[in-house]
């Protein structure tokens, strides 16, 4: 059987890199693998060659590594793409789209996904995505981009609008870790869960989360966790993240009846009850950490080196499986080997209460015939009216991207849950204004203002 070759765009991305290709070098029929890095940070390339060495050393593969800083070249006759980067880096672009919407006192946790933020990062993002994707059409059109980017859902619809014959799927690891957190509240063991979810990317919902008895029943655990919540025993502490605390999701979960996939911290940016300016009361009593990112940012560039150092002496034990759905997907492509996974990908109809153009995150079966996404059907209305919110101002974003015209930035911000409810007309007119300034060249120019 051949090997395939799997093109790494946003190799400098060290660490992720490394949990992605450590996993792909874990299969089987995958471990003699082409495997070509590309970055535009010749030095972060370096390290990272280095470091998927030491994996094909520590896991007795005999894959072949090629580094690149040429696009084009690194895609050509690629049979996977991924792809993991962030257009404009923490500096200037991310410390951009939170220090400017402070000046009107619109704070934010994460922005990334939403709010003003979001749509200022996929304005920056989406371009570059459409470029891999004209050169993927050129050299290696029947390649399956696996991407990784943020804000997901925008980048997923944008390239389906523009680029529909490209195979891709959008990778997010909120569903499988936000049970693996339920079960720890719940302590009961990840595999004795059986869930299904549905809904957009970082608004999907589990329509059921349940537990596998011995007597080969299942029993819902929704009313353990609702009363685990009003007795305070939910959630637990976050073992990754003390300034996190979770309770954001509860508290909706505890309104909705459903619980949803991604963090307190994002959902909390996603709607407009949690970070109201002048309520600090609320910001306290759901431990909501604004800023979130930013601190997270710094903390990552703080211990970079100790973490490349810890990555180039890495023993067998150290480059465990990850969560991640990326090798699960080459895998299943290239042997036929079933699995299924949750993916972004064009809604077509699967979640039949939204658009069907919209970027719907399901679960898709993946095997020699590629990723086939799951037949869901209407959604609960409360949770499809709440999603709708979040797919308008995706929608609209899209929009300016494919029409070209920055009246939709303006648009896509009014109608943005938290930006709205903080902001006026005025405001928002004049927050994207100095936002489009502020960003000059990171954004395409038809989206810059002088």
């Amino acid at each position: 059987m051949p090997n395939p070759k799997i093109t790494f765009v946003g190799a400098g991305s060290t660490v992720f890199m490394k949990n992605i290709i450590g996993d792909i070098l874990h299969r089987p029929a995958l471990k003699g693998a082409t495997i070509a890095l590309m970055d535009i940070n010749e030095k972060r390339l370096a390290e990272s060659q280095a470091v998927v060495h030491r994996l094909i050393s520590l896991l007795g593969a005999s894959a072949k590594v090629e580094t690149y800083t040429d696009r084009r070249a690194a895609l050509d006759k690629a049979d996977f793409v991924i792809v993991a980067f962030q257009i404009g880096g923490y500096e200037p672009c991310t410390v951009t789209d939170f220090e400017v919407p402070k000046k009107y006192n619109l704070r934010q946790t994460i922005a990334d996904t939403l709010g003003v933020g979001g749509i200022m990062r996929g304005l920056r993002t989406v371009p570059h995505l459409w470029a891999i994707c004209a050169d993927m059409m050129e050299v290696c059109p029947d390649a399956i981009l696996l991407q990784y980017v943020n804000p997901m859902a925008i980048n997923t619809w944008a390239i389906s609008a523009k680029f529909p014959k490209i195979r891709q799927v959008g990778l997010c690891h909120s569903v499988q870790h936000t049970a693996a957190e339920l079960a720890r509240d719940l302590d009961i063991p990840v595999s004795e869960l059986r869930y299904r979810a549905a809904g957009i990317n970082h608004m999907a919902f589990y329509l059921k989360f349940e537990r596998r008895l011995a007597d080969g029943s299942y029993e819902n655990l929704y009313p353990a966790l609702l009363e685990g919540y009003r007795d305070g025993r939910y959630p637990k502490p976050s073992s990754w993240n003390p300034r996190c605390p979770n309770k954001v999701r509860y508290e909706m979960f505890k309104r909705l009846g459903y619980f949803v996939t991604e963090s307190s911290e994002h959902f909390a940016e996603y709607t407009p009850w949690f970070i109201k300016e002048g309520r600090q009361d609320i910001i306290d009593k759901f431990g909501i950490p604004l800023d979130e990112y930013p601190k997270r940012c710094v903390e990552q560039i703080a211990r970079w080196e100790h973490d490349l150092a810890d990555l180039k002496n890495a023993k067998p034990e150290d480059v465990a499986e990850s969560h991640e759905y990326a090798s699960q997907i080459v895998n299943s492509v290239w042997t036929g080997e079933p699995s299924v996974i949750y993916g972004n990908v064009r809604n077509n109809g699967c979640i039949t209460s939204l658009p069907a153009d919209c970027a719907a995150e399901v679960p898709c079966l993946v095997d020699a015939s590629g990723i086939q996404p799951t037949y869901i059907g209407d959604l609960p209305r409360p949770l499809t009216a709440l999603i709708r919110t979040n797919i308008n101002v995706q929608e609209l974003t899209v929009e300016a991207l494919l029409r070209e015209d920055p009246q939709y930035i303006y648009h896509a911000a009014m109608l943005d849950p938290h930006t709205g409810a903080e902001l006026d007309l005025d405001q928002i007119w004049s927050l994207v204004d100095d936002l489009r300034r502020a960003h000059g060249s990171w954004l395409p120019k038809w989206a810059q203002l002088a």
